[in-house]
């Protein structure tokens, strides 16, 4: 009986394990969608395309077996965003750890609910919803009392996370979490590249986001604020042109790959 327990806890673990691997494949198949079709926008103008979730989403509707893609998808997501909830539960002991992986939680969270829901039929979060869903949430807290400074106070959060996730991507931290030992040179070499420059690039997105919450309570207007397809839009308006918007989107799908080599040599 005593055996039987230990067998059956082992192959949970693994359950657990592999669920939360195919996890960072799915995040990485987002992202990777995400960087390709903002990469088509900048070259080609592409207005029929959105380069957000919801975009994503509508690519891997449209292949053979799109729906059972999408459930695969969202389930998987899932799995992620239940490894984030066990972490902040039993994995750390500061408060401030608990916090960030409960973030984490609920954002997986709610990409999965997302996506499943795409696949059930539900296309309301098809293309460009993340900038009508953005400019909807601005718009009740706006009305809220006090509703400007709390759209500020999101805006300069969201920018200092931001922050965060650039500098712990250009200082490498994400190496503690890696199994770097089972990586051959070559290996440890690429996936440095894919971290820092796909960590970067993701930081750079956020930080755009969260400037633009700021103007929106500055200015009292919801419109201001931006999804992710608008805000990837925006890098295209500045002096850099559609190149810059280019070389975001290709952070973004690097970011992809990373979240492969993730799957792979991630400590869980």
């Amino acid at each position: 009986m005593g055996i039987d327990a230990t067998a059956r806890r082992v192959a949970d673990g693994r359950a657990a394990r592999g669920a939360t691997r195919a996890g960072f494949v799915a995040r990485g198949i987002v992202y990777l969608l995400i960087g390709a079709l903002a990469l088509r926008i900048s070259f080609a103008g592409d207005e029929r395309r959105q380069a957000d979730r919801g975009g994503a989403l509508a690519e891997v509707a449209h292949q053979p077996f799109g729906t059972l893609l999408l459930a695969a998808l969202g389930l998987a997501l899932g799995a992620l965003a239940l490894w984030c909830l066990s972490r902040a539960a039993f994995r750390h002991d500061e408060v401030r750890e608990r916090l960030l992986w409960a973030g984490r939680f609920v954002f997986y969270g709610v990409v999965s609910y997302s996506v499943l829901a795409y696949a059930a039929g539900d296309r309301g979060s098809g293309s460009g919803a993340s900038d009508q869903q953005s400019d909807d949430l601005t718009a009740t807290v706006l009305g809220w009392p006090a509703g400007q400074w709390i759209v500020a106070a999101v805006g300069l959060g969201t920018v200092g996370a931001a922050g965060w996730i650039a500098v712990q991507a250009i200082r490498r931290a994400y190496r503690k979490d890696l199994r770097t030992s089972e990586m051959s040179p070559v290996a440890e070499r690429c996936v440095d590249v894919l971290g820092t420059v796909g960590g970067t690039a993701r930081g750079c997105v956020f930080a755009a986001v969260g400037v633009f919450l700021v103007v929106a309570a500055v200015r009292h207007s919801p419109g201001d604020a931006k999804g992710m397809d608008d805000t990837l839009r925006s890098f295209s308006h500045t002096p850099a042109g559609p190149g810059l918007l280019a070389a975001v989107a290709m952070g973004l799908a690097v970011f992809g790959m990373f979240s492969w080599a993730e799957a792979r040599w991630r400590r869980l």
